[in-house]
């Protein structure tokens, strides 16, 4: 067997162990599973973030690899300090929002997914193991600029700021279905900030919560960027 071939079996053998072993578990023992398997990603990214930042010689020592200075404006100075000083905080918690079978109707009508399950009433009652229709995951998705108040001009997280872009998503995952009727809001933990050029690059873990499930309907990191 070529070693390419054996790397493959090793490679797919331990993927089938680790679904095997999820599977087994209980759902709250998953969902700490999970948990940990992300605070390990997060740490991992850090270490390949500094092994990045420094060059390491010869002799074993390590040496800050030198790199051109972001200019920044006072504006996104200020606003940089004081978001960092927030990393790892729940920084918004949006209102409460029905999702109504007129709203799923509505974004099936855009999207022209007409699915069963999110349209069909009587089917869904019939059929699904939730005994009624659930809304789109990207509905849940598309809904996140309201939910987080980002398009309030009343509540303008960066009111200094010339332009607010969004920048896109690192990691969608859609845990639970929202069933038509569930009453959702936003909660938005602060992850990252960076200096880019003419402003700042902000990270932000959402998370959707169903009003009386334990698992939440979504849970995003965003991307936002905000120029001064």
């Amino acid at each position: 067997m070529k070693k390419i071939d054996i790397n493959k079996y090793k490679t797919d053998f331990m993927q089938k162990i680790a679904f095997d072993f999820k599977q087994w578990m209980s759902p709250a023992i998953r969902d700490y599973y999970a948990l940990f398997l992300k605070t390990t990603h997060y740490k991992r990214a850090h270490l390949l973030a500094w092994i990045k930042e420094y060059s390491v010689l010869e002799n074993g020592r390590s040496v800050k690899v030198a790199q051109q200075p972001i200019q920044v404006s006072s504006e996104a100075r200020e606003l940089f300090l004081c978001l960092q000083a927030k990393i790892g905080e729940e920084v918004h918690v949006g209102e409460w929002l029905t999702i109504t079978q007129d709203r799923v109707d509505q974004f099936a009508n855009v999207t022209g997914d007409h699915q069963w399950l999110h349209n069909d009433v009587e089917r869904a009652q019939k059929e699904s193991p939730f005994k009624t229709t659930i809304a789109h995951g990207f509905l849940t998705l598309s809904l996140l600029p309201y939910l987080t108040d980002s398009v309030n001009p009343e509540r303008s997280s960066y009111a200094n700021a010339k332009m607010t872009v969004n920048y896109g998503l690192n990691k969608v995952r859609f845990p639970y279905p929202v069933k038509t009727g569930s009453v959702i809001r936003a909660h938005s933990r602060l992850i990252k900030v960076s200096p880019i050029k003419r402003g700042l690059e902000i990270e932000k873990e959402i998370s959707v919560e169903i009003h009386g499930t334990r698992r939440p309907g979504c849970v995003a990191v965003s991307v936002v960027r905000v120029y001064f």
